[in-house]
């Protein structure tokens, strides 16, 4: 069912099998192993995640190169809803570990908010990060080709940036190593800072030898038409043609309701067993959240994984059904 406010109270009174918080691929793909293993499950999502902003999924197996981020999400939440299990948009902003359930609070709605509490023996962290992107003062401007052609994910989207003019941009001084590993796919690279970092002598001294420019200066717009970026403008005026771009300023991970429980961590990743089992063993976590690849191949996987461990644990501690019919009486004569 599609929880709002309007229909909150049937269910506050349940104790979920599993809440999935973040309805992106690990979630939904989770989400639906849940509901087909016979177990309640409540999934949670606050909306326009990393998923979101991709427009073709051109590397995932069995789907159409034309499929997007939405239309697979769109497809998962409809069969999710089809097996019966119940879908909230919100935000999450605490779990709590009350000993045999978690309390999860959420917040429903930006303006006239409403907070509430739900319960469930399991928890599935899929709320996964999003990237940060070049902070504009119109920001509009960005998002009409983010996802298109200036790219966020060189694992994903490599193949397309291929032999093109590539725009690298960066955050820190680190992030320009990426270039050394983007030069796999096109040598045409110019680093971009957009004026957020300073470089040292000795990373001048490498992008000069592989013949990358450098530009420091912010960005005042990004050029293009019809979702293709075609280059940069900066705050003096000057101009960079591109044919594509790559961002790599890294992320914020969407990991905050977690603060609260001790769970082993490599960085801001949570480190899980095999089955995504992490340090606390009624708290999964998937896909981008803890180490590994940021693919919605994995993410999915993941999926799979942690839900087939909740329902291994539920199985194994619930009573054997018997068909009492042909039950024999091992007191009769």
């Amino acid at each position: 069912m599609k929880l709002a406010k309007k229909n909150l109270s049937q269910r506050l009174d349940r104790i979920y099998d599993a809440i999935v918080v973040g309805g992106g691929a690990g979630g939904l793909s989770a989400a639906l192993y849940l509901a087909r293993y016979r177990l309640s499950c409540l999934v949670i999502e606050k909306g326009k995640g990393r998923s979101f902003w991709m427009q073709n999924l051109t590397n995932y197996l069995g789907l159409s190169h034309e499929t997007s981020g939405r239309d697979l999400l769109k497809d998962g939440q409809d069969r999710f809803l089809e097996l019966d299990g119940d879908y909230l948009r919100g935000f999450v902003e605490a779990v709590t570990d009350e000993g045999e359930t978690f309390a999860v609070k959420v917040k429903i709605g930006k303006e006239n908010s409403e907070y509430v509490t739900f319960r469930t023996k399991y928890v599935v962290a899929a709320s996964g990060i999003i990237d940060k992107l070049p902070q504009l003062e119109d920001m509009q401007n960005v998002y009409d080709y983010a996802g298109y052609n200036l790219h966020v994910c060189m694992i994903c989207d490599g193949y397309e940036i291929g032999d093109k003019r590539c725009g690298l941009f960066v955050g820190s001084e680190a992030a320009i190593n990426t270039a050394f590993v983007l030069n796999w796919f096109t040598p045409y690279i110019s680093v971009i800072t957009h004026g957020t970092c300073e470089v040292g002598a000795e990373m001048r001294a490498k992008l000069a030898e592989h013949g990358y420019p450098l530009y420091e200066q912010p960005i005042a717009k990004f050029l293009g038409h019809d979702h293709t970026m075609t280059g940069v403008r900066f705050v003096d005026g000057s101009e960079l043609e591109l044919e594509t771009g790559l961002v790599a300023m890294g992320s914020h991970y969407h990991n905050g309701y977690l603060k609260e429980i001790d769970l082993k961590r490599s960085g801001e990743n949570l480190v899980t067993d095999e089955m995504c089992r992490t340090s606390h063993p009624r708290i999964f976590a998937l896909g981008d959240l803890k180490q590994g690849l940021n693919q919605i191949s994995i993410a999915v996987a993941d999926g799979t994984l942690a839900a087939t461990g909740i329902w291994r644990d539920i199985r194994r501690s619930s009573p054997p059904r018997r068909w009492e019919e042909n039950v024999k009486d091992s007191s009769a004569p």
